[in-house]
């Protein structure tokens, strides 16, 4: 595409208070930035999309994603990441992560934060790069301790060189805490001091089980906690922790479909709501969960209402209001902007901000006629209705195909799969049960 992009004639829910929201509106889109958002706006040699049977807004923002589990989609609990990990060559691990990022680029998905729990040696996070680099979209790459393999020692020097290099605009890095549930807080002090130093926003899970209740808590005590800190999951926490997030303005990611299909427990919405905390959703691993948004915002907005229900029928007095359409939508954009470090970036349709856009059509049988914009996009759309998806101007998805070389990735995916399958013993597995 050319270096304007104008979008003609859509819904244009720029989810952004100062430019609002348009029942038919253009976006104009120059050098990757959004310059305009307005009605009959002309741009001199720009490429024009159409959008007046289309819904215009951010494009959805994943918070937690371990692209790499992409090889083992839907395979439940009974594929292990540790035990298949160890199984993956560079190459498998380029082919898995290649998969997952096009693969969030058609759900919609233009800002991916992947959790790349991969080994520090042996070409694995150069190989998880390049799929950064080769799947087009923006991204944050956290490093994270291993599923398999030994522990990566963390050292100020290597964090500070990673950060140091230059690998475009869209790659920011990150670093994934040690496990605030299991590792002891001198090692978290430690690494997070580091990352501090060499400028490194800091993502770490929490809550997935009882026994962490209390932790975050003694955590804000130490003064760890700040706004440069996301926390992901969140389930177990008490209302001493919670109060520690509020007060330290943390970021939280919820992956709400994972979270309760794993185990981990219900995420605490409520108590977020409560102190003013907005999350951002993320998809988690797609080997237990639906790789797009909105399947996250319809499990998000019904844990809420079904919690709220509950109380009520208990005769409860005093129940909180339902969480609407209108708070769900920014957590999948703007909220979901905020907790991956990239505020001032993406997640509204604002001028300045990079041209991160999803156009979603209306005129399909599974959403029209369109009674309100957001509550269609939040529990009647699906990947179905995507049909262009721009990063920073660039199309990733035109006319409802991914741009970029899909048969050969699906090609990678397929060998891959199938070398790391058999070498983890699952290919004679799957055998026996279906006879």
């Amino acid at each position: 595409m050319s270096v304007r992009v104008l979008i003609k004639g859509g819904t244009v829910l720029s989810l952004d208070r100062s430019v609002g929201n348009m029942t038919s509106a253009d976006v104009l889109i120059e050098n990757g930035v959004v310059t305009e958002v307005g009605t009959a706006l002309r741009a001199r040699n720009a490429d024009t999309i159409d959008a007046s049977n289309a819904i215009v807004m951010p494009g959805f923002v994943d918070t937690h994603r371990h692209a790499w589990h992409s090889l083992f989609r839907n395979a439940g609990q009974a594929v292990s990441p540790s035990i298949v990990g160890r199984h993956h060559t560079a190459d498998h691990l380029y082919a898995a992560t290649l998969a997952g990022l096009l693969g969030a680029a058609e759900a919609g998905i233009t800002t991916v934060v992947d959790w790349a729990d991969v080994p520090a040696e042996g070409g694995f996070v150069e190989a998880a790069l390049q799929a950064h680099a080769d799947a087009g979209l923006r991204t944050v790459f956290i490093l994270a301790q291993a599923a398999w393999g030994p522990t990566t020692t963390r050292d100020a020097a290597g964090l500070r060189a990673l950060a140091e290099e230059d690998r475009g605009p869209d790659l920011t890095l990150a670093l994934g805490s040690s496990d605030l549930d299991r590792d002891g807080r001198a090692t978290v002090t430690d690494e997070w001091a580091m990352a501090r130093a060499a400028g490194l926003r800091i993502h770490a899970h929490v809550g997935t089980d009882p026994a962490s209740r209390g932790v975050v808590a003694e955590v804000g005590n130490q003064g760890l906690l700040g706004e440069d800190v996301t926390l992901v999951h969140c389930t177990n926490l008490d209302d001493r922790d919670l109060d520690a997030v509020a007060a330290a303005k943390a970021m939280v990611a919820l992956t709400p479909a994972l979270e309760m299909t794993e185990g981990f427990g219900s995420p605490p919405l409520q108590g977020l709501i409560d102190r003013g905390i907005r999350p951002g959703l993320g998809v988690g691993s797609e080997m237990e969960a639906p790789g797009d948004i909105f399947a996250q915002m319809r499990a998000a907005n019904s844990l809420q209402h079904a919690t709220l229900f509950d109380l009520k029928l208990a005769g409860k007095g005093g129940v909180p209001n339902l969480l609407t359409t209108r708070d769900v939508i920014r957590y999948a954009t703007v909220e979901g902007a905020r907790a991956a470090g990239l505020g001032d970036v993406t997640g509204s349709l604002r001028p300045g901000k990079q041209g991160d856009v999803v156009v979603l059509r209306t005129d399909r049988p599974n959403i029209a006629p369109v009674n309100d914009p957001i509550g269609a996009v939040v529990w009647g759309m699906d990947t179905s209705n995507v049909d262009w998806v721009l990063v920073g101007g660039r199309a990733v998805v035109a006319h409802g195909a991914l741009t970029a070389d899909v048969a050969r990735a699906r090609n990678l995916a397929a060998v891959a799969h199938r070398e790391v399958a058999a070498a983890a013993g699952l290919l004679a597995d799957a055998g026996r049960e279906r006879s």
